[in-house]
């Protein structure tokens, strides 16, 4: 995009895209902060509350024990009531959820029956009718206090609940926001860095038997020479099974635990050095640098081709050389995740399995001519189900697409004008 005003626009929207994201991401992190804070509150209350159920019981039985002055413990009971009943009221007003609400109404009315309980038990002892005063005491009485104080740790949970499914629909907004912001800026750069650039301002004074370009290879094909074709018969190590099983499953809710603004400034920064890659050295460095922020402890590009060929590893990153000297080559129809984003060509997920593997995420390569290959990660932590890492690995297999010299449309132009055709 040669257009100086276009460039700038570009550039402006992705800039407040990027402030847009953290003014939210920041908003979201303080508003979960006051929810925690305020939570935190509700359990101080809440225990203060159970406390003074507690004493109520305690207060009451001393009614019946011997050697105790009724008149002091009646007094302390009905100052007691008024304590429990002023606090469990608080965190009525308090609560933010519907079944903590719901709880609390009920400690209330519970706490109303105590005291219609203690009124029977005081009348007993005016008339001088003490066993029938300790029946009421030790049934009605404490049964009624323990509900009570049953029911108030029922708020107690439900208003956890309610907290822990607020915050973990924020983190689902605050990854959708990244991923957007993310995905905006990786348009952008590709507008304003086209792929075919760097190739371009090497082309020039080569012949077209002794360039890349001329040979209508890029440097993910410079890759795929260097590495080699792999024995076809190697059975495939466990690592690398992970990479290319089967069993793709709908991946559940994940909530992030990096901060988004370190990931978000480290993505923009490798889309930003993708587009200025000039040799396969590094490409590798690339590839490392977005393992890291995607949390993965392994990368492979798989090559194919716009015909289908089989897909074969070209670079990789986290394996030893004996493992990636092991893996097979993928065909088209294979049953697996690799083969399968290679066909389709859309990201696929492939879940972690408890106690064993680790969880991986295949992206296609989409190039104009459609899907030349694949990239696979091994994501540590669950962390395949996350929108923010399906997100990075889709931007960073789109520019692994576009690190071509030329299209092979070109290449022929190119080459046939060496020729003097």
């Amino acid at each position: 995009m040669r257009s100086r005003a276009a460039r700038f626009t570009f550039g402006a929207v992705a800039w407040i895209a990027f402030g847009a994201a953290a003014y939210f991401l920041s908003q979201s992190e303080k508003h979960i902060a006051q929810m925690q804070a305020a939570l935190r509150a509700f359990d101080l209350h809440a225990r203060e509350a159970s406390d003074a159920l507690a004493d109520l019981r305690a207060s009451q039985q001393a009614y019946v024990a011997a050697g105790q002055g009724v008149a002091f413990w009646t007094g302390k009971v009905a100052t007691t009531v008024e304590t429990a009943a002023a606090t469990i009221a608080a965190l009525g007003r308090a609560t933010t959820s519907a079944g903590a609400r719901s709880a609390l109404d009920e400690a209330s009315r519970t706490l109303a029956e105590f005291s219609a309980v203690d009124q029977r038990a005081r009348d007993y002892l005016k008339t001088e009718q003490p066993l029938m005063a300790a029946d009421v005491v030790f049934t009605e009485g404490g049964e009624t206090a323990v509900k009570a104080a049953r029911q108030v740790e029922d708020a107690r949970l439900a208003e956890h609940q309610a907290l822990d499914a607020s915050e973990a629909a924020r983190r689902t907004e605050e990854a959708q926001a990244l991923a957007a912001a993310a995905a905006l800026a990786a348009v952008v750069i590709a507008l304003l860095l086209p792929a075919g650039k760097i190739a371009e301002s090497g082309l020039e004074g080569a012949s077209a038997a002794d360039t890349p370009a001329a040979a209508g290879t890029s440097w993910l094909a410079e890759a795929a020479r260097a590495a080699g074709a792999p024995p076809p018969a190697a059975p495939a190590a466990a690592g690398d099974e992970l990479l290319l099983r089967g069993n793709v499953e709908d991946p559940a809710p994940y909530v992030p635990s990096r901060p988004a603004g370190p990931v978000l400034r480290a993505a923009a920064q490798l889309c930003t050095d993708f587009g200025r890659v000039s040799d396969l050295e590094e490409l590798r460095t690339l590839l490392a640098r977005a393992a890291d922020v995607m949390d993965a402890s392994g990368l492979v590009v798989w090559l194919g081709d716009r015909a289908g060929g089989d897909l074969r590893p070209v670079l990789a990153h986290g394996y030893s050389p004996q493992t990636i000297a092991r893996m097979p080559n993928v065909p088209r129809a294979a049953n697996n995740a690799a083969a399968a984003a290679y066909r389709a060509g859309k990201l696929q997920i492939v879940l972690a399995r408890p106690g064993s593997a680790s969880g991986a995420i295949v992206a296609p390569l989409l190039s104009s001519e459609g899907c030349i290959g694949a990239l696979s990660a091994e994501i540590r932590g669950g962390g395949e189900t996350s929108d923010s890492v399906q997100a990075l690995a889709t931007i960073f297999a789109a520019h692994l697409a576009g690190v071509r010299a030329t299209t092979p449309e070109a290449s022929e132009r190119r080459t046939a004008g060496s020729a003097g055709i």
